[in-house]
């Protein structure tokens, strides 16, 4: 995820589609965007520093197998993986499929603005991996990313994602969290100063920034930030108060304003993502650069919680967890590890039936204790549908390999990659509406 640096505390990181719909229309709907289209990193400083270059004649393209950008990848020759001996019905919206490419549905992988790494074209290709991060700072403008993202889509094919489109992501908040600048993309003021504006406003504007987006091919934006914050402590709180992140700090105010942001967004055809659940807003230290970050005070009915609640009730289709350890919760996980934050607290008492995805999990300190294939396994276990792997791509065939291995051993996580899956493929169907 992106992070703007600073000196004293550490830096942060930030990161649903459609709303929420029933288990039979989902499927419907992903099986209607299949029908039509089977044929078919690191922390960047707070300005445009890193820039990637290229124009609509000489684009960021990803590299086949090369460290930085070179020629357009393209498809291999590899024979199509065999679909698994599994029951489903000619119906099923994941008939035919075979487990590697389902897995590769539960995976995002980052992709360096500046500089794209053939390890990322290859986690799609290769691996299956059916979704993409925008990572980094770019001034490059709109017609630029839209050449990058390109690059991406072209890999889509029968035998890497089944013929279905990619979710393309980025961090597009506003303040010192936005990747993507230059001719074509406005700069987005920090959501302290969003958080200002009329509700009618900010969602006007949205909608516009969300529009630039989806002229560079990008159809996520993990954005906005729903962490509540407490106004005494802001500039303790490392990943979000110190950097304005907060659409203030009252529950009437981050609900009224996070809430028009993605209505914006959504009117642009770009779905919103809120985060980060249960809530950064208490934690002293960042979960990207130090480990052990514990949140010792949030309950299950904290104000705090109630602000996605009523997030979710405004149709958010994706949750971004966090990778700190509510104690007054499960004190025994970070929460994108916690079978009882993830089942127990979002989907059960909130209600929440859309996708639910992680945080970075490829350089976070906070999880550096687990081997890359682990933070996976744990937090599609847990219940997470989409798992992040932006700052570092290179762990990405490790947690495919992985995931695979762990379905091939025990049927009730096979069951659990098969139910994940189905929500990003009904996600990508709502989108494609």
């Amino acid at each position: 995820m992106t992070s703007p640096r600073r000196s004293g505390p550490s830096t942060p990181r930030g990161v649903g589609l459609g709303r929420r719909t029933t288990a039979a229309a989902a499927g419907l709907a992903a099986a209607a965007l299949l029908a039509a289209c089977s044929g078919a990193g690191s922390e960047p400083s707070p300005g445009p520093s890193s820039t990637a270059q290229g124009s609509p004649s000489s684009s960021p393209s990803p590299g086949p197998s090369s460290p930085g950008p070179s020629t357009t990848p393209t498809a291999s020759a590899t024979a199509t993986p065999e679909p698994t001996g599994s029951a489903e019905s000619p119906d099923d919206v994941l008939a035919g499929w075979s487990l590697e490419q389902k897995v590769g549905q539960l995976l995002m992988v980052g992709v360096s603005v500046s500089d794209p790494a053939g390890v990322s074209a290859e986690a799609v290709r290769d691996k299956h991996v059916g979704n993409v991060f925008l990572h980094g700072r770019s001034t490059a403008g709109v017609d630029a990313t839209r050449d990058l993202v390109d690059g991406y889509t072209a890999l889509v094919s029968r035998r890497s994602t089944h013929g279905t489109p990619l979710l393309v992501a980025t961090d597009q908040e506003g303040g010192l969290v936005q990747v993507l600048r230059g001719p074509g993309f406005s700069d987005i003021p920090a959501a302290t100063e969003q958080a200002t504006w009329q509700p009618g406003t900010l969602e006007k504007r949205a909608r516009g920034w969300g529009d630039e987006l989806a002229a560079a091919g990008v159809n996520l934006n993990l954005a906005p930030v729903m962490d509540l914050v407490d106004e005494a402590d802001a500039k303790d709180n490392p990943p979000i108060g110190y950097f304005d992140r907060s659409y203030g700090f009252t529950p009437r105010s981050v609900v009224r304003s996070a809430n028009a942001f993605s209505a914006g967004q959504r009117a642009a055809g770009v779905e919103p993502v809120i985060k980060h659940f249960p809530g950064l807003g208490r934690v002293t230290a960042n979960t990207d650069t130090d480990a052990e970050v514990t949140d010792d005070v949030t309950t299950r009915d904290d104000p705090s919680v109630r602000v996605f609640a009523r997030g979710i009730e405004a149709g958010a289709g994706f949750v971004m967890m966090s990778t700190a350890v509510y104690e007054r919760i499960d004190p025994d996980a970070p929460a994108a590890f916690s079978p009882v934050v993830v089942d127990g607290l979002l989907r059960d008492d909130l209600g929440f039936d859309g996708v639910v995805m992680t945080d970075d999990l490829s350089a976070a300190a906070q999880v550096q204790g687990w081997p890359p294939g682990e933070r996976a396994v744990d937090a599609v276990d847990a219940g997470v549908d989409l798992v992040l792997a932006s700052a570092d791509p290179s762990v990405a065939p490790a947690m495919a390999d992985a995931l695979v291995a762990e379905a091939r051993k025990d049927p009730a996580f096979a069951t659990k990659v098969d139910t994940s899956a189905r929500r990003v493929l009904a996600a990508k169907a709502a989108l494609a509406k």
